[in-house]
């Protein structure tokens, strides 16, 4: 049985002190969407996410992380898999601290890691619109990335639809606005960057008619965060790795 010790990665964690644009300069890395924050005996104390990293703008800034700690998913080393990934869809994150049993942190387990294995020891059954988000928040390719800034802050989605002309023309993401220099000056000097300029244009899609295993494929192949659904030339929902988990549970 495959469990959580089988995943362990090591993960970057810190303490209440740290400055917020430390927790930044990590949530850059491609690899984590969420942070850790443990006491000095590395005893775990909650995490921040991407979302945060954003909330101070700033360069340089005193701020620290010890404001924005919130209850972090956990598990233990000799967790199922499936357990684990329930903690995940649970808290909405994307990885899980692992623990010992005095509640020091070990590392942590990625739901990128685990999503191929666990959807590859279950079957999927029903189609993706049964399973898709409906509720589509998206925006436009000539609105400001200060509007798309305040969606991420108000709603905590990872990347929204860029719909134009009524057709999809790209993904924005919280990656897209934490890694770009240019976007970061913007958001500070509240100077005018359309989305058009820095969404992500090569978009992969699914069918709303098609098999949830399909869009679980299309996920693992190609490690996005959402998949757009469309019909037609119409984008009718989006569907996400916890939507699939859905499915599973």
């Amino acid at each position: 049985m495959k469990t959580a010790q089988d995943f362990i990665v090591e993960i970057p964690v810190l303490k209440p002190s740290d400055q917020i644009t430390k927790a930044r300069q990590i949530l850059r890395d491609d690899r984590f969407r969420e942070v850790y924050v443990v006491d000095a005996k590395k005893k775990l104390l909650g995490y921040i996410d991407i979302t945060d990293g954003l909330r101070v703008t700033a360069t340089k800034s005193n701020v620290t992380v010890e404001g924005f700690v919130r209850e972090a998913p956990v598990a233990h080393p000799p967790d199922a898999i499936e357990q684990v990934a329930g903690t995940i869809r649970q808290f909405h994150t994307d990885s899980v601290a692992v623990v010992d049993d005095r509640s020091h942190v070990v590392g942590g387990v990625l739901i990128a890691d685990l999503f191929p294995v666990i959807i590859s020891r279950n079957e999927l059954h029903g189609p993706v619109s049964r399973f898709m988000s409906r509720k589509i928040v998206s925006a436009t390719p000539d609105d400001d990335i200060q509007k798309v800034y305040t969606m991420i802050m108000e709603s905590g989605f990872a990347a929204f639809p860029v719909v134009g002309k009524k057709r999809l023309a790209g993904i924005i993401s919280r990656r897209d606005l934490i890694s770009s220099r240019r976007v970061r000056s913007a958001l500070a000097q509240h100077t005018h960057t359309p989305v058009g300029d820095v969404m992500t244009t090569d978009v992969v899609t699914i069918a709303p008619d098609e098999p949830i295993s399909a869009a679980a494929e299309l996920i693992v192949r190609h490690d996005v965060s959402i998949l757009p659904v469309v019909d037609g030339e119409h984008l009718v929902g989006v569907v996400n790795r916890h939507d699939v988990l859905t499915a599973l549970a």
